[in-house]
C-alpha cells in the first residue's frame, strides 16, 4: 500500500537529559583507541547522539597519560564546555600548544562563545584562533611518537545525532591537513595584538599620501 505524505509521522525531538551525556563514553573509546593505534589499526567509529567529541580529545590524553606536543582543530561549532576541556589540557601540561579554526557561521551566531575562547584559551595560553568559511571537523595531534588524524562528521559539541569518525596514525595525512590549516591560521587569524611598525605600514601605506 502506498503511503501518502499526510500519513507519514516524524517523532518529535526531545532534549537529552544531562545525566545521559556521560564522559565515560568518551573515556571508553579513548582507551580502545590507544590500544588499536599501538597495533597499527585504523579506527572507524560510529558515535551515538549523546557522545561529545570534545570530551574524547581530553580523554585520549588523560586516560592514556599521553602528552600532546600540539593539536590543531577545525570545527563548525563548539560549546563553552569544549573550551574548558581544552583549557584543562593546556593548564595541566598535557597539551603543549593549540591552534583552532572555527567556522564563520559559528562566529556570526555564537559571539558569546567566541569571546569565551579569547579569554580562556588565547590570552593565557597563546592559542591561535582563526575564523573562516569551513565545514570541516578535523583534529591533528602530534605526540613524541606519532601524528594522529581524527576526521569525520562530529563537531566538538554534541549534536544529538549519529556521527562517524575515523582515527589513524598517519604522518602523510597529518602533514597534508596541517599544511592547509596553517595557511588559514596565517591569513585568517583573529587577534587583539596591535599592528606596529612595518606590519601597520603595510596595512595603511597604499592609501596614505607621503
Amino acid at each position: 500500500m502506498k503511503i501518502e505524505p499526510k500519513e507519514l509521522r516524524v517523532k518529535k525531538w526531545k532534549d537529552v537529559k544531562a545525566v545521559r551525556v556521560k564522559y565515560n563514553r568518551a573515556a571508553e573509546l579513548a582507551v580502545r583507541t590507544a590500544q588499536a593505534l599501538k597495533d597499527g589499526d585504523t579506527i572507524h567509529a560510529l558515535l551515538s547522539g549523546n557522545f561529545i567529541f570534545g570530551d574524547f580529545l581530553e580523554a585520549l590524553a588523560v586516560e592514556n597519560c599521553v602528552k600532546f606536543k600540539g593539536m590543531t582543530l577545525s570545527t563548525l561549532a563548539m560549546s563553552d564546555e569544549n573550551v574548558i576541556s581544552l583549557e584543562n589540557l593546556l593548564a595541566s601540561g598535557l597539551l603543549g600548544h593549540l591552534d583552532l579554526i572555527v567556522s564563520s557561521y559559528f562566529w556570526s551566531h555564537n559571539r558569546h562563545n567566541a569571546a569565551f575562547i579569547y579569554e580562556t584559551l588565547c590570552d593565557p595560553f597563546g592559542t591561535r584562533l582563526a575564523v573562516a568559511g569551513i565545514h570541516t571537523k578535523i583534529a591533528m595531534i602530534e605526540t613524541d611518537k606519532s601524528k594522529l588524524v581524527i576526521h569525520g562528521s562530529a563537531n566538538m559539541r554534541s549534536s544529538r545525532t549519529i556521527e562517524a569518525i575515523t582515527i589513524e596514525a598517519n604522518p602523510d595525512l597529518y602533514d597534508f591537513h596541517k599544511s592547509w590549516h596553517d595557511m588559514i591560521l596565517e591569513d585568517y587569524a583573529v587577534t587583539r595584538k596591535e599592528r606596529r611598525a612595518s606590519n601597520l605600514w603595510d596595512l595603511i601605506g597604499d592609501t596614505t599620501n607621503e
